[in-house]
């Protein structure tokens, strides 16, 4: 219980790492502190910094390999994490430190899971990451000066992991290595047998000999379909209830769970329900999404509660700051002090589909030495919260008292568990809007993804070569009157440079020149072309402005076009690409849409009519257009600048500058192609899914 212990079981595991250590989380942090022994300074003594730490095991042991899964995040949540290793900047990890992040996850979805395994023989799960502001100890006192981030301190934490071995270990390292192989595209082998126990000295086992459930989420990828294991795991173990259910959960928000508890409390004679949440949220975003549904269902169920058999508590630290509270991040569930669950999942929809999650069970099925270590379990963590000794709090449980009744008679010291009473209501829209944050599916494929094409169709979409002898022995005849007739005369550089300027000079110019990128876009006419004529006429701050202007308003008439046209028809419009695109946009939304304008997949208009047709958010693809098309329109108005500077008597054309935009433009689109066949084609992820029946039957201390 709580990141102190964590921490410390977790550095005296690792010491006898001999293998391999694969690390899964939500978040890494390099910086993350596993001790404060004053031992630490010593010159002997290990780094008690986890990066410097698992640097320091690799180089002691040759043979040992350090793997590192962190999920991949949008910038949102940038602000708290650690800067990747890839920018030169702070920790840099070993030779065998390989740290990897996991995008391969739904829009708005994560890589949950914490995990750690180290030779296949001991592992770790939970809701601890291995990261910043996750270390307390039980004691959870108000101010804790070894609780502080870069001079800042952080409230209180109360969490739970499980640590097991044997078989449960090595199931672990499947789950593991299918995590990574689908994030990485890597194959890893599973360890041999050990030749030694990793256990953490001075560690006892609460349970022996024991049958461990491994429950899983994974969200649906590619042809792979979602596993949904800790749900139905979930509606299970309310259904088996009969006396009690004790959950402890970061956030509230699954309808689908509410109404499991519903229903049993609406039975005459069905288990009383108690939740132990956080009173407040932290941070802008969980304050306005979770914070706001929990409330929908709490007020659902306190309706619900007919026999009074429903409680919900939050742990009470006196002395906190205002606005602060005990951050209640544990993941766990106990029914009838006989079934415990461990694990990385919330009480959330997105825990349920959308994010990659892993829980433990265990269950006594009889056995009284089970069942006693589950009720003990359950009693340290009411005696945690209401700061009595363990054995007061089990044996009143122990007698038959209520866990309602048990809360009850023991609170009220200054640290204790308080009723949750601060239940506000909030409208229908705010709800709503604030569900986004807590979808219960992915964003459906199908929905997504266009009709696939006819035969027939499939014969029409192929090359028109045809076509294009005839548009290049046009322009092949336009050049040649040019070149070889009067009219090379009257059409030169200084004459267009003319017109252009004359043409700039009406007021209507520029909605005429912006209005011109529409027609042009469908057209596939060079857009360039018209960005370089009103260099010319305006000058460059003008036609940069009108060229922004203009492939926006572009992009909104294509995306418009997309809306209404037949799916057959923009599939013949996409080719193969269409797919490409769809799963890119899917998964990316606003910076998949900035990246195709970076380096286009296919024509600007048929970019823009895909995304009317799959129904992307239009201000995705508005922002995405502007910021990835300012590089080129910018570089266009340079190079226009410069043309006119050498066809204009007396010019002298900055070969420096064109250089050095030619080299960025070119290595520019190199890097982005990079990016963006990394987030258009992962691996395939058949293989690394773990199989049901390969997280069964494992056993464990």
């Amino acid at each position: 219980m709580d990141g102190a212990a964590y921490f410390g079981a977790l550095q005296r595991a690792l010491l006898g790492a001999r293998r391999n250590v694969m690390i899964l989380g939500w978040d890494f942090d390099s910086r993350t502190r596993l001790s404060f022994d004053p031992a630490d300074g010593r010159r002997d003594a290990p780094p008690s910094a986890l990066g410097d730490y698992l640097n320091w095991l690799v180089r002691r042991r040759r043979e040992l390999h350090v793997c590192v899964l962190n999920w991949d995040y949008p910038m949102v949540f940038g602000t708290d994490r650690e800067l990747r290793p890839i920018y030169g900047l702070g920790w840099k990890p070993a030779r065998r430190v390989h740290m990897r992040y996991d995008d391969t996850h739904p829009f708005a979805g994560s890589q949950h899971q914490k995990i750690v395994v180290i030779d296949d023989a001991v592992a770790f799960c939970g809701g601890i990451d291995l990261t910043l502001r996750r270390w307390d100890t039980s004691e959870h006192r108000a101010r804790d000066p070894r609780r502080n981030v870069d001079g800042e301190s952080y409230p209180p934490v109360h969490d739970a992991m499980a640590l097991v071995d044997g078989e449960a270990a090595r199931a672990l390292g499947n789950v593991a290595r299918a995590r990574w192989r689908h994030a990485t595209g890597q194959h890893m082998h599973p360890c041999p047998p050990p030749e030694h126990d990793p256990w953490p000295s001075g560690l006892e086992p609460d349970l022996g000999d024991v049958e461990v459930g491994i429950a899983r989420t994974l969200p649906p990828w590619g042809e792979t379909p979602a596993v949904r294991e800790i749900e139905q795991l979930y509606l299970d173990m309310i259904g088996a209830a009969r006396r009690d259910i004790y959950i402890e959960n970061q956030y509230f928000t699954s309808p689908t769970l509410a109404a499991a508890l519903e229903r049993r409390l609406g039975e005459e004679n069905g288990p009383e329900v108690i939740l132990v949440l956080r009173l407040a949220s932290h941070g802008w975003l969980e304050e306005h999404t979770m914070h706001i549904l929990r409330t929908r269902l709490l007020s659902r169920l306190l309706r619900a509660d007919r026999h009074g058999r429903f409680r919900v508590f939050y742990p009470h630290v006196p002395g906190l700051a205002e606005g602060a509270c005990l951050d209640v991040h544990s993941k766990l569930m106990v029914v009838d002090g006989e079934m415990l669950r461990i694990g990385s999942s919330n009480v959330s929809s997105r825990s349920m589909a959308v994010d990659s999650e892993c829980d433990l069970m265990m269950e006594a099925r009889g056995r009284a030495d089970l069942a006693k270590a589950i009720r003990g379990f359950r009693a340290r963590l009411l005696a945690e919260h209401l700061d009595r000794p363990v054995a007061e709090v089990a044996a009143r449980l122990e007698a038959g008292e209520s866990l309602r009744a048990t809360i009850e008679a023991l609170a009220g010291r200054e640290r204790t568990l308080r009723p949750l009473e601060d239940i506000p209501e909030w409208s229908e829209a705010v709800l709503e809007l604030a569900s986004v944050a807590d979808p219960a599916e992915p964003i459906a494929r199908d929905f997504l993804e266009l009709a696939p094409p006819e035969p027939e169709a499939e014969l029409k979409a192929a090359p028109a070569w045809g076509y294009l002898a005839v548009i290049g022995a046009a322009l092949l005849a336009l050049f040649a009157l040019w070149r070889f007739t009067p009219l090379a005369g009257l059409v030169s550089p200084e004459a267009a440079i003319d017109w252009a300027k004359e043409f700039g000079s009406r007021a209507w110019a520029p909605i005429a020149v912006v209005l011109a990128y529409i027609p042009a876009s469908f057209l596939l006419l060079p857009r360039p072309v018209i960005t370089l004529a009103g260099v010319i006429a305006f000058g460059p701050l003008i036609a940069f402005a009108c060229a922004l202007a203009g492939v926006v308003l572009a992009a909104a008439s294509n995306y418009c076009a997309g809306l209404y046209m037949r799916r057959d028809t923009v599939r013949r419009l996409a080719g193969d690409r269409l797919d490409r695109m769809i799963d890119v946009l899917r998964r990316h939304g606003l910076l998949a849409m900035t990246l195709l304008r970076l380096v286009p997949l296919a024509p600007f208009a048929v970019e823009g009519i895909v995304a009317g047709a799959v129904r992307l958010k239009l201000w995705h693809l508005l922002a995405g257009t502007a910021i990835g098309m300012l590089p080129g329109a910018l570089a266009t108005t340079l190079f226009g600048e410069q043309i006119e500077a050498a066809f204009t008597q007396g010019g002298q054309v900055n070969w420096w500058v064109i250089g050095t935009l030619g080299t960025i433009l070119v290595g520019g689109s190199f890097a982005v192609r990079r990016w963006f066949r990394r987030m258009a084609g992962g691996p395939a992820p058949r293989a690394a899914r773990l199989d049901p029946g390969d997280a069964a039957g494992a056993r464990s201390h």
